[in-house]
Order: C-alpha cells, then sequence, then structure tokens
C-alpha cells in the first residue's frame, strides 16, 4: 500500500491510499469465497459458480466493496492508525477508483482527535464549603431509629390524629356511587395528607365498629370528573391502631446499638453524618475544580466524541433502568417522550464530560503521567475485591489498556485537585423584604 496523501481540516482528516493489486486480489478472492455458496448460475449447481462467470453476469468488480471489508483491518493500520493523527470511529469510503491495471486507490475520511490547548489547571480557586452536622440532623436520625422500632397496639378508643384507622368506605354522589370511591380494609395514617382534604379530620373520633357519612367537596383541581363536586363518603371504622414509639434514653440505644448510652450513640451519629458531609463536599470541591480546568481549556470539539459521550452515558442510565425493571422506551414513554427526546436531554451533560475528558488526557500527556505495572495489578485487585470476583476473571474481563486509561485519568484529576485553593463560598444576597 501507498499513502498518496493526506489533509487534515480541522477535526477531519482525508487520506488517498493506493493498495496492492496482491493485497487487493486476496480481499476480493475472500469475499467471492464466502459469497458463492448463496450465488446460483444457470448451468452450475447452487455454491459452484466459478468467480470469473459471476463476475462477468454481474461486474468486473461485484467482490470489490465486501472484498475491501475483508482487507479492512490492514487497510486502517496503515493508512490511518499509523499516522500523525488519533483517528475517532470509523473511517468513511468517499470515493473510490479502479484503473485499467486494477489498481484501487480509496479516499478515506475520518474524524481525529482535535488540538487540545490547555489553560489554567493548577492552583485554580474553588468554592468548598465546611462540613457541618446540626443537632436539628442528628435528631431527625434518632427520631428514624426510633420509628424503626416501634409496634403497634389495637386501641379501644377514639381514633385520634397519629393513629391507624382500618376502614371501609363509599362515595356517593347524588346518592350514586362514583367510580374509584370505594375501599375495605384500608389502613388510613389520621394526619398523612393521604386522603382528600377534610376526610381524615372526620374520621378522628370514630370508635371500631362506628360508622358514619362523612361530607366532602372535592378540591378544584382534583381529577376532572370529581373536581368542586359535593360527594358523601360512608364510612365504617373496623379498628384503631396507634404506634407505640420507645423513649430515647440509654435503654433505646443498647436496643439499636453497639452503645450503652444515648450520648454515646448521638456522638456515633454525629460522627458518621460528619463523615458523609465531607465525603460529598469534597467530591463536590472535586467536580468544580476538574469542570473549573475544562472551562479554561481551548478545543473545537468533535461531532464524534461528542456522540461518543452520549452514547456512553444513554447506556449507563439504560443499565440503571434495567436493574429497576423498565426499559429505556418505557421510561421515555412515562416522561412524555420518545429516545430522541431523552438524547436532547442529556446532549448538554454529555458536551460537558465530553470537554472534560479530553482536559484530563491532555493534562496526562503534558504531566507525563505513567502507570506501572503495579498501579494496574493494585487496580485489578480493587475492583475484584469491590465484585467479589477472582483477580484473573477481572483480568479476563476488562483489558490492560482500559485499566491504564482510567488511572491515567485518575491521576490527572489529582494533579487539578491537589493543588486547587479552597475558597469560602460566596455569601448568598437576601432578596429585599417586601414593603
Amino acid at each position: 500500500m501507498t499513502v498518496k496523501n493526506i489533509e487534515r481540516n480541522g477535526n477531519q482528516a482525508t487520506v488517498v491510499v493506493e493498495i496492492d493489486k496482491e493485497l487487493m486480489e486476496s480481499g476480493v478472492q475472500k469475499a467471492y469465497l464466502k459469497a458463492r455458496k448463496n450465488i446460483m448460475l444457470p448451468g452450475f449447481r447452487k455454491g459452484k459458480a466459478p468467480r470469473k462467470m459471476i463476475e462477468a453476469m454481474y461486474g468486473a468488480h461485484v467482490f470489490y466493496e465486501d472484498g475491501l471489508e475483508e482487507i479492512f483491518p490492514e487497510i486502517y493500520k496503515f493508512a490511518i492508525a499509523d499516522q500523525d493523527f488519533k483517528a475517532i470511529g470509523r473511517p468513511s469510503l468517499t470515493d473510490m477508483q479502479i484503473s485499467d491495471e486494477g489498481i484501487v486507490t480509496l479516499t478515506l475520511t475520518t474524524d481525529v482527535y482535535p488540538e487540545v490547548t490547555l489553560g489554567q489547571y493548577k492552583g485554580l480557586e474553588v468554592e468548598k464549603a465546611e462540613a457541618v452536622v446540626t443537632d436539628e440532623q442528628v435528631q431527625a436520625e434518632l427520631d428514624r431509629m426510633a420509628q424503626n422500632v416501634a409496634s403497634t397496639e389495637t386501641v379501644e378508643r377514639a381514633a385520634e390524629m397519629g393513629d391507624t384507622a382500618n376502614i371501609d368506605f363509599e362515595g356517593f354522589e347524588n346518592g350514586v356511587p362514583f367510580a374509584g370511591g370505594k375501599g375495605e380494609n384500608h389502613d388510613l395514617k389520621l394526619g398523612s395528607g393521604a386522603f382528600v382534604p377534610g376526610f381524615e379530620e372526620q374520621v378522628v373520633g370514630m370508635s371500631a365498629g362506628e360508622e358514619k357519612d362523612i361530607d366532602i367537596t372535592f378540591p378544584e383541581d382534583y381529577h376532572a370528573e370529581l373536581a368542586g363536586k359535593a360527594v358523601v363518603f360512608h364510612v365504617k371504622c373496623n379498628k384503631v391502631t396507634t404506634t407505640i414509639v420507645p423513649a430515647q434514653d440509654d435503654e433505646f440505644a443498647k436496643d439499636v446499638s453497639e452503645f450503652d448510652t444515648l450520648e454515646e450513640l448521638k456522638a456515633d451519629i454525629r460522627a458518621k453524618a460528619l463523615e458523609n458531609a465531607q465525603k460529598q463536599i469534597d467530591n463536590a470541591f472535586e467536580q468544580a475544580a476538574v469542570d473549573k480546568a475544562a472551562e479554561n481549556t481551548t478545543v473545537d470539539m468533535p461531532a464524534a466524541l461528542i456522540e461518543a459521550e452520549l452514547d456512553n452515558q444513554m447506556e449507563r442510565f439504560g443499565y440503571q433502568l434495567q436493574m429497576s425493571g423498565y426499559s429505556m422506551e418505557q421510561y421515555a414513554k412515562m416522561m412524555g417522550g420518545d429516545l430522541n427526546t431523552m438524547r436532547s436531554a442529556f446532549r448538554p451533560a454529555a458536551e460537558k464530560q465530553a470537554r472534560v475528558n479530553v482536559t484530563l488526557e491532555k493534562i496526562a500527556e503534558v504531566e507525563a503521567i505513567e502507570i506501572t505495572d503495579e498501579d494496574v495489578e493494585a487496580e485489578y485487585a480493587s475492583v475484584a475485591s469491590q465484585y467479589s470476583l477472582e483477580v484473573e476473571k477481572v483480568k479476563g474481563m476488562v483489558p490492560v489498556e482500559e485499566i491504564k486509561a482510567s488511572l491515567k485519568v485518575r491521576k490527572a484529576v489529582k494533579v487539578i485537585v491537589d493543588s486547587a485553593v479552597a475558597v469560602a463560598p460566596a455569601a448568598k444576597e437576601e432578596a429585599p423584604a417586601e414593603e
């Protein structure tokens, strides 16, 4: 093969390459051998037609397109991969010329990795909040723990707010039952707001075995069929239960934790909450620093890189949906759109992340970041531990180059974050008081 010409125009490169007759012939012959089993010519059994006869009937170059596909890996390596640009994706064939002597000249066009010019990425000033855990947050966690171990008991008294009333009910409009207005053995937490406004308040005071009619007027913004209408619910109270929440004392602490006192439990809750808050702040600081470095980068982003990142994000989201039992199509429909709508919604994030990706790769290059064999082995071991797999199995699933690329990006992030300067968040301006 011979590269006859290379032209670079922005984020695209065009390569003109001449294919040796011998190489082209090998590809055409492979294509013929694959195709002939499905070809039938008069006078020949199916799959036995000679190549010359097929070419005479369908054209001398009938197998050339498939022949090129057969030798494409060799063409790609010589004409694209070995050049001084980094191609993105598969090149497209924009022209093919075949001389009288059988020499094939191809014109290949490929998207190429962009020129990336870094701006400031070290010493960036980035806002960072201080991790704080309030007494209210600690109390909220204690309340949650208490609710988790709360018990219920049936009471022989009138229902009160906070109780659960087990009821049968049926709604009537002008004496006629309406659709969706009937239920049996329904547990209604009084004060939860689960029913139409005014309903739960009128159940308060009912005792087990009692029946009554409740007058309700549906809100104007309710379902169209009932909006603003006055109805009557006939309600029977079957049972009243109350929740017994344990007192938050030392005995409670012993029951719900390994601690002997409530103060020790509070201290542990505060420490864990503070640790989680700090992790969130550190993650936000890291992301903000990386985003700022990417904003300082000058690059003309190729559409191919953005589309590739968009594909990745859609694939990851699709996998998450699958774990929840939904497909992308189902989710898109529930959100009132289709896959194209979803893709449009994901695009801004993909554009931003693609810019971050090229910035980090360029930093890894400029900083001459190297990944050692020890780094790779440690990462394989970490992934294996995370997913409870054997290291050798992980090695068979994840290529070494993928591990190295991931580690380079991680180290590039560390270069940005370790040099970043944390500053206090700017004070939020309070809105002027209304007169």
